[in-house]
């Protein structure tokens, strides 16, 4: 897969659905469309790391959560979440067990598909089940899973993140969660197809960060898909929030 991203720019062009891509020389598809996402997968792994040493770290990109070891898609070049895990896994003296809360508006199949078989990793995923990517074969991965109606809002969303989350870790501590954090489920997200306020999603992450920080385990955050304008200054308050709950700005461990 990785020697066909070097080699065929097609391909690059069917992971990012750009058909365009596929005319255009290997050379400027490494420099333009494939460099930047290998930087984010590099800032992924160096997160899990910082995660384990100071208790959070967050990638300001990332969360390429469609791709899996041996395939891309999704506008996901490269298996950035499954990278990180297995590089703590291999490097990282006692971290033997790892939860992914995957809570971007699509299905995290990637990640899944990866993992289907490793009692080490437990998948939480919560996600619209009417969209792509529908992969049947993936979700025999997930431990804890929610499929979510289309325009769903902000009070059963939240209901249904925390009690499920709360149930997920009632039933294993992981050492590590991989929280990805997709803002698709904004409401007027064509893609997502659900109707969370941008209040809800501030709601959603600071839920997420307070269940981990309680129980003392580290997490890393991606933030994954979210194709509005509006996405980028949402994740920033977000962060912000978390900052002034001091969520972030002290060490777990």
């Amino acid at each position: 897969f990785l020697e066909g991203l070097q080699e065929w720019s097609f391909i690059v062009a069917t992971i990012t659905e750009i058909l365009p891509v596929a005319f255009l020389p290997n050379f400027i598809i490494q420099r333009k469309v494939l460099r930047p996402f290998r930087t984010q997968t590099g800032g992924t792994i160096m997160a899990g790391k910082l995660a384990i040493d100071r208790g959070w770290a967050i990638n300001v990109g990332g969360g390429f959560h469609h791709c899996s070891s041996e395939q891309g898609g999704g506008f996901c070049a490269y298996a950035d979440i499954t990278l990180a895990i297995k590089f703590l896994f291999d490097r990282v003296e006692g971290v033997s067990k790892a939860m992914i809360i995957d809570l971007d508006a699509h299905q995290g199949n990637g990640h899944e598909r990866d993992f289907m078989d490793d009692n080490r990793v437990y998948i939480m995923d919560v996600f619209n089940r009417y969209i792509y990517p529908g992969d049947g074969f993936a979700k025999r991965a997930i431990k804890w899973k929610i499929e979510l109606d289309w325009d769903t809002e902000d009070s059963e969303y939240l209901q249904k993140v925390e009690t499920q989350m709360s149930k997920a870790l009632q039933e294993v501590t992981p050492d590590i969660i991989v929280y990805n954090a997709g803002t698709d489920i904004l409401d007027g997200d064509q893609l997502g197809g659900l109707a969370i306020s941008p209040q809800g999603i501030i709601k959603r992450d600071q839920a997420v960060f307070q269940a981990a920080r309680t129980r003392k385990i580290p997490i890393l955050m991606v933030t994954s898909g979210g194709y509005q304008r509006s996405t980028a200054r949402i994740i920033a308050d977000s962060i912000l929030n978390l900052h002034h709950l001091q969520l972030i700005d002290q060490k777990v461990l």
